[in-house]
């Protein structure tokens, strides 16, 4: 009897018979060059990459020979890879990054967003031109009206605020920017859904070093859920004066994030405390808070005016963060004010489950002093308190109560 000849099965490519979304995903995860890269794998994988819905361009995207090449030549290949790219596309963009330095290339970055805004529904936008110049934004980009997530690092929004259309607009990052209080105000106002919200500014950097102040900044954010300030932003808005009441609109904030926050300022007292009362009072969702704390350098301990921190947390009493979860402070420097602030946070916080303190405190008996303070301070919750040495290299030199 002769053996059957064993007929060749067809090999089995798993990859290709996936849906094209998920394949999408795939691609998605590679640089755009390895993503381009895999057209040479089959006649039906030569034009996938064509419609993968998220592009992310670099200043390292072209690969340089050992040849040295100019800045200039970098850049010129990088605009005519992306042209390349975009001419070969057979789907919408919904997703696109860009970071590169600015610097004399301002007409190819208008002609990127003048195509993206005429050829395509992009929904999130990122733009970071690494800090050597400031790129003006050309009129085309306020035609991006399907945005939901913007990114802007080191853009001139120095256009006269007549835009207006930005409803989809869910998240909104200004990082640097150069921007009239007028256009700063106009573009919040014209984003209507807009939930989380991050600037980054200088002083500076407003147009004519004017600046918003806090009412005019909430009346703006209506449904803010998230907020991180940076910088010093945080002093800018507070400076002068605090009112009693902020508008009822941050009921619906739930995170945020106050970097540089100055608490004590050299004179011995600053608006900065008293801020964050008022915001408390006026969240009552509050779920997580950051701050990292601002203290100047020449920061004299003698001229604290303790007494009037004393009257500000009575004017506050009857705050009550009944959906607060976890408190996190950076620089905690142990001062009387910042110290009675975690003991207010912790006494009206009942559903608090965690508190950490990154501090500048380099004696461990300090620490231990410290932790030992808040263990037998009033709790409104069983809360982990976890105090961390800022200088600290292991999890070791971390002290914790429960």
């Amino acid at each position: 009897m002769k053996a059957k000849r064993l007929s060749k099965a067809p090999r089995l490519d798993r990859l290709t018979t996936l849906p094209q979304t998920i394949i999408e995903t795939i691609i998605c995860l590679l640089p755009i060059e390895e993503a381009a890269r895999t057209s040479i794998l089959s006649r039906e994988w030569r034009y996938k990459w064509t419609t993968i819905p998220k592009l992310v361009f670099y200043k390292s995207t072209i690969k340089t020979s050992t040849k040295q090449i100019t800045v200039k030549e970098l850049r010129c290949k990088l605009f005519c890879a992306i042209h390349q790219v975009l001419l070969l596309r057979q789907a919408p963009i919904l997703d696109f990054t860009l970071r590169i330095s600015a610097d004399d290339t301002y007409f190819e970055i208008d002609q990127i967003i003048l195509h993206l805004s005429r050829n395509h529904t992009i929904m999130k936008l990122r733009l970071d031109f690494l800090g050597l110049s400031s790129y003006r934004l050309p009129l085309s980009f306020f035609s991006l009206r399907h945005l939901t997530d913007l990114y802007l690092e080191y853009c001139d929004i120095g256009h006269e605020p007549t835009f207006n259309g930005f409803g989809n607009r869910t998240s909104l990052s200004l990082s640097r920017p150069s921007i009239s209080t007028k256009s700063l105000l106009h573009l919040l106002s014209n984003c209507p859904s807009l939930k989380s919200f991050r600037l980054f500014i200088d002083y500076e950097e407003f147009y004519g070093h004017e600046r918003p102040n806090i009412m005019e900044l909430f009346k703006s954010l209506p449904v803010i859920e998230h907020l991180t300030t940076w910088g010093y932003i945080a002093p800018l808005f507070v400076l002068d004066s605090v009112p009693q009441e902020l508008p009822t609109s941050v009921i619906h904030l739930k995170h945020f994030c106050f970097e540089q926050m100055g608490i004590v300022n050299r004179d011995g007292y600053s608006f900065g405390l008293t801020f964050l009362l008022v915001l408390f009072k006026c969240s009552p969702n509050l779920e997580r808070i950051k701050l990292e704390v601002d203290t100047d350098e020449d920061f004299d301990k003698g001229t604290l005016k303790l007494e009037e921190y004393s009257v500000i947390f009575e004017n506050y009493s009857d705050v009550w963060l009944e959906h607060l979860n976890e408190l996190k402070i950076q620089h905690f420097s142990n001062l009387k004010p910042e110290l009675e602030l975690v003991k207010f946070i912790l006494a009206r916080s009942p559903n608090l489950k965690k508190v950490i303190l990154i501090t500048w405190i380099d004696n461990k008996n300090e620490e231990l002093e410290l932790l030992n303070v808040l263990s037998h301070a009033a709790r409104a919750s069983q809360v982990e308190i976890v105090v961390e040495n800022l200088w600290s290299e292991s999890d070791s030199d971390d002290y914790k109560d429960v």
